[in-house]
This record gives C-alpha cells, structure tokens and sequence, in this order.
C-alpha cells in the first residue's frame, strides 16, 4: 500500500468497468481521475422515463451473491451507501418461459417440474440421465458441442440457444465454452459432472448459510449505479466529454491526449493509465505501442442489438407476465428474441393500470436486423408479442434503443487471444485493458474485475 500511495491513475472510460476500478482504487487511497467520450458515465447502461414508464435502454438488472468471497458488487453497494435505493427482483422473477411450438411453457425449477413438464420430449429426459457418465472434454469446444455432448441435441436447441441468444446475443456454435460460460466449464472439470457439480454447490451453499443469488436493480433504475459510483468520488475527477486520442510512454510515466478543445486541458498525465474502452477503442489507443496486440483486440467480435421498451394497458395482455420473461429458440421461426416482463419484476416501472415489457432483436444469428429502421423493428416485434402473449391493443409507450456494439463475443480460442494481447502489453508498465471483453459480460463481472485490478496496483484493503 505505501508504494502505492501517491500514485496518480487516470482511467479511461467511465462506464461501469472504469467506474468500478475507480472506486475501488480511490477507497485504496489513489488519487484517481475518469475521463469518460460521451456525455454521461454509465456505457450501456442506461435508464429513461417517459409517460410515467422507468425502462433501461441496456442492461435490465444483474445478479449479486450475498456473502460470497467474490461479492464484489454487494461490497461496492455497502460502500457506496446504495442499500437503501436497492431493490431485489420480486419472486416471481423464478419463473422463466420459453416459446416452443408457438405456446409459451414455463421452465422447470426442480426435478418433479422437469419430470412432469411437456417442455421437454420423454427423449430429452431420458437422455439427461446419461449425463454423469459422460466423459469431460480434452479440448476446447463451442458451447453448442459442449450442451451435445453432455445434455443432448433438444436441450440444445429449446434451452441453451435461446439462452445464449437472449443474454449475450451469441450464437452458442461460436462461443468458447470455457471463455463464455466459464463456471458451468468450470463444474465439468472439477466434478466430471453437470448434475454432481451443481448437487455439490447446493449442499455447500446451504452448510456454509449462504443465501441464493438475487436479481437486483435500483430504484430509479440501473443508472443509479453508475451515476452514484461517479458522485462518490472526488468532486471535479470524472469527466464527461472527454475522448482519448492518443496515449504516449513519458518520464516513466503516461500522457494520454483528447480530441476535444474546451476549458479542460488538452492531455492529462497519470503514473498509471486504466483502459476501459471497448476493444476496438482499446485497439486505436495501443496500436502504437503494439500494433500486434491492437490487431488482436480488433478481432474481437460484438453482437448488434435492439432493446424496445413497450407500455401496453393491462386488460389488453392477456398473459400472466407472471415471471421474469420468455425466450424463443431460433427453431421457432420467430425473429424476436425473447421478452422481459419488465413490470413485474420491479415496481414502480409503469403506471397503474399498466404493464412493461422490454424486448430484444438482432445478435449474432440475425445480423441483417442492423439495417432495419426503427419503424420496421417496432411492426416485427409487436406482432411477435401479440401472438405470444395474446396482446389484443397497440402499445402507449414505446422506445427503441439501437445499439450496434451491444455484447462482445467470446469465440473458440479468446482466452488464448487475450493471454496474448497482454503478453505483447506486458514491456509497458502501469498500463492496463479492461472492460467486459474480458472476464465477463455481466454488470457483476465487470464490477468483480473492476476490485480486482484495484488490488493488483494497490494491494488488498480499503482506506480509512
């Protein structure tokens, strides 16, 4: 901690990575700056109101594990003094639906559900039973070849791709298993089994006490975190409107240049330089330093995605929305991606009288949806939604939100990929990449990475 101490680290990017490392490394006793190119800090995560509705343009809530070791976010909120604006997902957040042969079937959360479900064929359920005895892989594979192997072809194709579709707008052919998915690559390699691994886990969970992971939001909605983490620091040392255009090696030190003019200078000095960029923004800003490190991090795929936020009157749903939402397998022909029943989830979201829901469109198995204009994306998902929800009216409230660099893919070899971008990084010292192309996609993720990289330049601990 005392070499530490007097350090001057400048990150940049003030989305919920940079935010993150910033606060942690500003409770460590660092003098830490942000500059952030747009307007205002937060990335993708981003909330709006309008006509009495509160919905998120990105990331609609995330997952925190009370108590855990690697509880970084609910180590972040304490610290933070975000409890009280806190809200957990109400119960029925359980409940998870997936469109097959155009009806919506609940998901089953326990084995006597998953026996009785007509969710899955009697072959899918008899093909589970093989699954402890199936011998864990030698060589990286897809999470497609993965799910075959160990679950079978209809798991595949009614629960994982539409997973993999609606949470990271992937295509599970193409993602790493191990990079994508790591904790579920994880049970198979130290249990030999899906099934015995999450047997394992539920009977430590509940010896050590710990509590079940919760969805959780805020009160006014997923930029609460974000704005908050920007507010608890120093006045005056995050910065909006602030785009890098270079970063150079100085005195032992860095200087990293912006393209603006305005009242803030020019160029800003640090003894260490965060990275919190997009890939290919991470990209531009190394090339000089290494230009075979900026070539890699430009291969770094992302999946484009439309969020659209639609407020429907209540009588004119007739489905229950009574739980977190539905998805929808390719195979079906539909070209949504699944819905949130966003209404119900937290409260407060729509008026009385009202429901939300926010769906999803594009992702890797679609990229034509990119060309679509906003007009054509609204016709094509609400008459996806009448039909799988049973919506007799026309949407009060609606909002589309275009986002051509959503998600970050992780394919077959991006371990290897980011092992080497820092091998070639590794000549510069106090200089370092984050963001949620590595490590995890996940609010959670980014935050955990966020503590992490804290202790690597400061050490373990937390400041008066």
């Amino acid at each position: 901690m005392a070499e530490a101490e007097g350090r001057r680290v400048l990150v940049v990017g003030g989305g919920i990575s940079g935010l993150a490392a910033a606060w942690f490394l500003h409770r460590r006793g660092l003098e830490v700056s942000v500059a952030e190119a747009a307007d205002r800090v937060g990335g993708t995560i981003a909330s709006e109101r309008r006509d009495g509705f509160l919905f998120e343009r990105g990331p609609n809530s995330t997952l925190q594990k009370p108590g855990r070791p690697e509880d970084a976010l609910g180590r972040l909120i304490d610290g933070a003094a975000l409890s009280p604006l806190l809200r957990e997902a109400a119960p029925p957040a359980k409940k998870r639906y997936i469109l097959r042969d155009g009806r919506l079937w609940a998901l089953p959360t326990s084995p006597p559900a998953f026996v009785a479900t007509p969710a899955f064929s009697l072959a899918a359920k008899l093909r589970l039973l093989c699954e402890p005895f199936i011998r864990p892989a030698d060589q990286e594979e897809t999470i497609a070849e993965f799910v075959k192997r160990r679950l079978g072809r209809e798991f595949l194709t009614y629960a994982v791709d539409p997973f993999i579709s609606g949470v990271y707008a992937g295509d599970p052919r193409e993602l790493s298993a191990e990079a994508a998915v790591p904790r579920i690559h994880e049970l198979e390699q130290k249990y030999g089994s899906l099934i015995r691994g999450a047997i394992a886990l539920g009977k430590a969970t509940r010896n050590a006490g710990m509590p079940a992971g919760r969805q959780i939001s805020f009160d006014s909605g997923m930029a609460t975190l974000p704005t908050a983490l920007a507010a608890a620091l120093p006045a005056g040392s995050v910065r909006t409107g602030r785009r890098a255009a270079a970063l150079e090696r100085q005195d032992g030190g860095w200087t990293v240049r912006f393209a603006e003019d305005g009242q803030d200078p020019r160029s800003e000095t640090a003894d260490v330089v965060v990275l919190a960029l997009p890939a290919p923004e991470t990209a531009a800003l190394v090339e000089p330093l290494a230009g075979e490190a900026a070539r890699l991090l430009r291969t770094i795929p992302y999946a484009a995605i439309f969020s659209v936020a639609l407020g429907y009157r209540r009588e004119d749903v007739k489905h229950a929305l009574d739980g977190f939402g539905f998805l929808i397998p390719r195979v079906e022909g539909v070209r949504t991606l699944g819905a949130l029943f966003s209404s119900t989830l937290f409260a407060d979201r729509a008026p009385d009288g009202h429901v939300l829901l926010t769906a999803f469109l594009g992702g890797r198995q679609d990229p034509q949806a990119l060309e679509m204009a906003d007009k054509d994306v609204l016709t094509e998902i609400e008459v996806d939604l009448a039909t799988s929800l049973g919506i007799r009216g026309k949407a009060v409230m609606r909002h589309v939100t275009r986002w051509p660099q959503a998600i970050p893919q992780y394919p077959l070899g991006h371990l290897d990929r980011i092992a080497t971008v820092d091998e070639f990084l590794a000549p510069f010292p106090d200089l370092y990449l984050r963001g949620n192309w590595r490590g995890g996609i996940s609010v959670t993720d980014c935050v955990r990475n966020g503590e992490a990289l804290a202790e690597r330049i400061a050490g373990p601990g937390t400041a008066p």
